[in-house]
């Protein structure tokens, strides 16, 4: 049974969410203070976290940012339907998705799902053989990267758009191929969350030696890793 850490200071809105939850086969935690989550990430006591952005004391952004410091575990985002700035800043600081506010409890069960999934198993259909692309090495069944020999640090997310690339290294992948491989899901209109997460990876990259980025962006088509 998945544990869920629910951070919420709408009590209304927490109750429907967790009710809904618990029915699905979550263990569900809630809290109104962003504390408790990052208290849960030092500890490692929870499998996945919902964080509000609007909250007292400290906010979402702060909290996802001090979460990152600690621990890799799955974060998922609620944020104010149409803020496109706490959306990319949440992204930017390593939540694995976001849902706008309000938001239905079949919605934010069926991201959880998709979030634990990337986190936890190999993408649908991939195998669990060891992935080599140049310095990189992808181990699918453990979600363990190492990069020029030592270990990488990657979301889920972000793990699993590496993945998409690395088997196909050298080739370009388009962004719709990436979001049905990695995702589950076709491509959305204005959706950047790929764009998002792979700026992050870029960075935990590095540069190469004539200082172009190791994943290589076509305008409006998609993205590819260069294995030399």
């Amino acid at each position: 049974m998945n544990k869920v850490l629910l951070i919420d200071d709408d009590a209304e809105l927490t109750t429907l969410l967790q009710e809904y939850l618990v029915e699905e086969g979550y263990d569900v935690v809630t809290d109104t203070d962003g504390r408790a989550a990052i208290a849960a990430a030092a500890g490692n006591t929870v499998d996945i976290i919902v964080l509000d952005i609007m909250m007292p004391r400290m906010n979402g952004i702060e909290v996802l940012q001090r979460i990152r410091k600690l621990s890799q575990v799955p974060v998922l985002m609620l944020t104010a339907r149409g803020d496109d700035v706490d959306r990319i800043s949440g992204l930017n600081l390593g939540a694995d998705d976001y849902v706008p506010k309000p938001c239905s409890p079949g919605e934010l069960a069926a991201r959880l799902r998709a979030i634990l999934r990337r986190a936890g198993q190999p993408a649908a259909g991939a195998s669990t053989d060891t992935i080599r692309a140049g310095q990189l090495v992808l181990h699918p069944g453990s979600r363990i990267a190492e990069w020029r020999g030592e270990s990488l640090e990657l979301t889920g997310t972000e793990f699993s758009l590496l993945e998409v690339l690395a088997r196909s290294a050298g080739q370009l992948v388009s962004k719709q191929d990436i979001s049905k491989r990695a995702f589950g899901k076709p491509l959305t209109p204005f959706d950047r969350r790929i764009d998002v997460h792979i700026s992050s990876v870029r960075q935990k990259l590095g540069l190469r030696e004539d200082g172009q980025s190791w994943i290589q962006s076509v305008r409006g088509q998609g993205y590819q890793l260069l294995v030399d």
